[in-house]
């Protein structure tokens, strides 16, 4: 609706393993109105049964599992998905999506994903040399790094990948050679003491600073921002050993100076160290004397 257009121009494909979430997704899209039998479930997954093997989609979306070390990939090591950027370790899936993901893609179409953040640096097992070689290939657009605890079900830290295979992206702005980096750790609020969540705000920055980097219609110039955003080059990427992880690119961000001097700081900090080294000498006796008490001396 909002490009003009009706819900009987999409199609979409998918494929779950998990019964209940399947069933969850074929309920959202019928009450929407929008064709699901093109929506597969099968509980062998994506990689010994690929459902779409001829698929070449415009947007791919997913979530999947991380570091997935039961994947079943002995099995498929001669598979086509790995024939052009190599073999993924048979103990860790991340790469093994990546590049399912990329397989999939139309010649003008952008996949987006989350994986855990191990998978923009890791050289484990060939991981490096294959995250190198889709770099070369130039189809990363966009890293995103996210805040901790954003997930109940994992507490491992987790990254936005977008991959895009022509970054001429129909008379937007030409992009080749470039990917965009951006950080976010900082950003999302607590709702309890184990659960953080991104606000609206802090989802329309991300997504305005992508757009405008994009070159897209209405969103504004795109400019760096120290220690949130930056427009690395490839030779910036290959500098940094082709790790994708977006700290390295985009800096710290400026701190406001306070405009007290550095001597009277110093000074000031020093004597609060001082007496915080005077209080914890002290506990520690009190901790020895009381752990004597019952029978214990250190």
């Amino acid at each position: 609706e909002e490009h003009s257009g009706t819900k009987g121009d999409i199609h979409i494909f998918g494929q779950e393993s998990n019964s209940t979430t399947w069933r969850l997704c074929k309920m959202n899209l019928a009450i929407r109105g929008i064709d699901n039998k093109e929506v597969k479930w099968n509980n062998e997954g994506s990689f010994l049964k690929d459902e779409h093997k001829d698929l070449r989609a415009d947007f791919i979306i997913a979530n999947p599992p991380f570091n997935d070390s039961d994947w079943k990939g002995d099995l498929l090591r001669d598979d086509v998905r790995w024939s052009k950027y190599g073999i993924p370790p048979t103990g860790n899936a991340n790469f093994a999506w990546v590049q399912h993901f990329i397989y999939h893609l139309a010649p003008t179409g952008i996949a987006s994903f989350v994986l855990a953040n191990g998978s923009m640096s890791s050289n484990t097992s060939g991981e490096g040399e294959i995250r190198k070689k889709i770099i070369e290939d130039d189809l990363v657009d966009c890293m995103v790094a996210l805040p901790s605890q954003l997930f109940y079900n994992t507490m491992i830290p987790a990254c936005l990948w977008f991959l895009t295979r022509d970054k001429q992206n129909h008379g937007k702005r030409k992009r080749a050679n470039e990917i965009l980096f951006i950080d976010a750790r900082n950003r999302g609020t607590m709702t309890d003491r184990r659960h953080r969540t991104l606000t609206d705000e802090d989802i329309k920055k991300i997504k305005d600073t992508y757009h405008a980097w994009r070159g897209e219609k209405n969103s504004g110039k795109y400019e760096d921002v120290k220690g949130f955003c930056k427009s690395a080059s490839k030779e910036d990427v290959e500098k940094n050993s082709f790790i994708l992880t977006p700290g390295r690119y985009v800096g710290t961000e400026d701190v406001e100076d306070d405009g007290e001097p550095f001597d009277e700081k110093m000074k000031r900090l020093t004597t609060e160290l001082a007496e915080q080294f005077k209080e914890s000498k002290k506990l520690e006796e009190e901790i020895k004397i009381n752990l004597e008490k019952v029978g214990w001396r250190m």
